[in-house]
């Protein structure tokens, strides 16, 4: 676990630094995603009977995919339950995490879709609408957001940990 505290550190640190240029900006940016959303995994759990025994967790992108690769390579390089990634065309309940990137084009009729699913919705920066964990730049830098109560109605549990690192955390429903 601490191997894994101190892996999800380091992907933290990767979106401290401030980035050169535009393309490179882009780059380092959804390099730092790719490894969050990796990390995330461990620190989440799913309700009983949603995982296969020993299968992989399954991290969806929809969207045009700006990963470039890097979400494979870090999802084959993770230690741990083994991930698998997909790209999808739409709302797809069997993802345990879906990745929603800046060029869906109704991201909330995806979300809308999946709201009583266990499918821990991420959104990307930019997005209209926040998924589970929403993806912020805050002053050059990659941090997230979590709805913990939307979390929590799908069955969800985020561990105290994830929480503790998220930029901000929604723990009560709005008011009316």
């Amino acid at each position: 676990m601490k191997t894994l505290l101190r892996g999800f550190g380091l992907a933290c640190l990767a979106g401290l630094f401030l980035w050169p240029g535009v393309a490179a900006a882009d780059d380092l940016e959804y390099a730092v995603k790719a490894a969050y959303l990796t990390k995330f995994v461990p620190f989440i759990a799913w309700p009983d009977g949603t995982l296969a025994s020993g299968g992989p967790v399954t991290l969806c992108v929809l969207g045009k995919g700006p990963f470039a690769g890097k979400l494979e390579q870090d999802a084959a390089a993770a230690p741990g339950q083994p991930l698998a990634v997909r790209h999808v065309d739409g709302p797809d309940a069997s993802c345990q995490l879906l990745f929603l990137g800046r060029d869906v084009a109704q991201p909330g009729m995806v979300l809308d879709a999946l709201k009583n699913s266990p499918v821990v919705t991420v959104t990307d920066s930019d997005l209209p609408v926040h998924g589970i964990i929403s993806f912020v730049i805050t002053a050059n830098h990659v941090r997230f957001d979590i709805d913990a109560v939307g979390a929590a109605a799908r069955g969800l549990r985020v561990s105290a940990k994830l929480l503790g690192l998220a930029h901000k955390v929604t723990l009560k429903e709005p008011a009316p």
